[in-house]
C-alpha cells in the first residue's frame, strides 16, 4: 500500500465533528470557522481576546456588557463559560459561542471569560480539565484588584463567580465544581452557582427514557474513550455524576440544571439533578426543560422563543444571589 493510500484509512470517525486518520492527521467537519472579538451592534456587549498560558496556548474571550453600574463600588456577576462541542470542535471564538456569549451578557449583565481549552484528541483528556481549572486560576489571581486583566480588576464581584457550560462545556463545569471542593476552592474566588445545560453525562446502563438501543449507545461510549483513553469506561464519575461517591461535595451552593425534551443527555441530566438533591449537598438545585427541542437548540436557533426563554432563565438564575 502506497502512503497517499495509507494517509485516507480512517482511525478513528466521531460523526458529525471529525474523522482521525492512520496517518494521525485529523479533519474537523465542523466548528472551526471564527470571528474576532467587536462590539456587538445589537447588543453592545464588547469583548476582547486574552493569552492566559504563553506555556500552552491558554486563551479566553472576555466579555463586558454594555450597562456597567456608575457607581465604582457596585461590581458585576462574572460568568466562567465552557463550550461545548464533544470535546473535539468549537472554541470562544466561533460564530455559534460569540453570538451566544453576547445575548447572554447583555441579558444578565454579567462579565463573562469564555475559555479556549484544547481539544481532543490531539490533546486528550484530562487536558480540557487541567486547561480549564487553570482559567480558574488567572480568573481567581484578579480578586485582588490587581491582576493582569483591567476588566476583571475593575468590574467584577469575585463573590459571585459563576460556572455555566453546554454539553461538553457542561461536564466541564460538573468537574471544576468538584475539584474546588477537593482543593480547597479557587483562590478569592466565590464559586456561588453553576448552570448546566444539555450536560454531556452518560452511564454504561440505560436510565429512564433513554435509548435502549446497543449500537447507539457504544457510539457514545466509543466518542468518551476517544476523547480520554486513560478512562475506565462511562461510569467514570467524570462522564457519570451519579457514581461518584463524593458528589455531596459539589463546590458550589446554588445549580441550575437545563434539559431538552428531544436531547439523548435529557435523561442523564434529570439524574444529575435527582441525585444532588438526594445525596446530602447542602445546596440548592434548580431545574428546567425546554419541550419539543433537541441538543443545543439555543446555539442554532437563538431568535426561536424557546432559546430566549433558556437564556432569561439563566440570566435570572445569575442574578438571584
Amino acid at each position: 500500500m502506497d502512503s497517499s493510500s495509507h494517509s485516507q484509512e480512517l482511525l478513528f470517525e466521531f460523526p458529525p465533528f471529525l474523522r482521525q486518520y492512520k496517518d494521525g492527521r485529523v479533519e474537523r467537519l465542523k466548528g472551526t470557522d471564527t470571528v474576532p472579538p467587536s462590539t456587538d451592534p445589537s447588543t453592545g456587549v464588547a469583548s476582547k481576546d486574552v493569552l492566559i498560558s504563553p506555556q500552552t496556548g491558554l486563551s479566553a474571550r472576555l466579555y463586558l456588557p454594555a450597562k456597567l453600574p456608575t457607581d465604582h463600588n457596585h461590581k458585576l456577576p462574572l460568568l466562567v463559560y465552557y463550550h461545548g462541542g464533544g470535546f473535539v470542535i468549537e472554541s470562544p471564538f466561533s460564530p455559534t459561542y460569540h453570538a451566544y456569549l453576547n445575548s447572554q451578557v447583555a441579558q444578565a449583565n454579567v462579565v463573562a471569560v469564555s475559555v479556549d481549552y484544547r481539544l481532543a484528541p490531539e490533546h486528550p483528556l484530562p487536558t480540557a480539565y487541567e486547561d480549564s481549572w487553570a482559567a480558574l486560576q488567572w480568573v481567581g489571581s484578579h480578586s485582588t484588584r490587581n491582576g493582569p486583566e483591567p476588566w476583571l480588576n475593575d468590574h467584577v464581584d469575585f463573590n459571585r463567580v459563576y460556572l455555566a457550560g453546554d454539553s461538553a462545556g457542561a461536564n466541564i463545569v460538573h468537574n471544576m465544581c468538584m475539584r474546588a471542593a477537593k482543593d480547597g476552592g479557587v483562590g478569592g474566588v466565590k464559586m456561588v452557582g453553576s448552570v448546566m445545560i444539555h450536560s454531556f453525562f452518560w452511564g454504561s446502563e440505560p436510565v429512564g427514557s433513554e435509548i435502549k438501543d446497543p449500537e447507539g449507545r457504544a457510539g457514545i461510549e466509543r466518542a468518551w474513550k476517544f476523547v480520554f483513553p486513560g478512562s475506565g469506561g462511562c461510569n467514570d464519575p467524570d462522564i457519570n455524576p451519579a457514581k461518584n461517591p463524593n458528589l455531596s461535595g459539589l463546590g458550589c451552593r446554588r445549580v441550575l440544571v437545563c434539559v431538552a425534551e428531544k436531547d439523548v443527555f435529557r435523561e442523564r441530566g434529570r439524574l444529575y439533578f435527582e441525585a444532588l438533591g438526594g445525596c446530602g449537598w447542602e445546596g440548592v438545585v434548580e431545574f428546567f426543560e425546554s419541550d419539543d427541542e433537541g441538543h443545543v437548540f439555543h446555539l442554532f436557533k437563538p431568535d426561536c422563543e424557546k432559546a430566549k426563554e433558556l437564556i432569561k432563565e439563566v440570566g435570572l438564575f445569575l442574578n438571584n444571589h
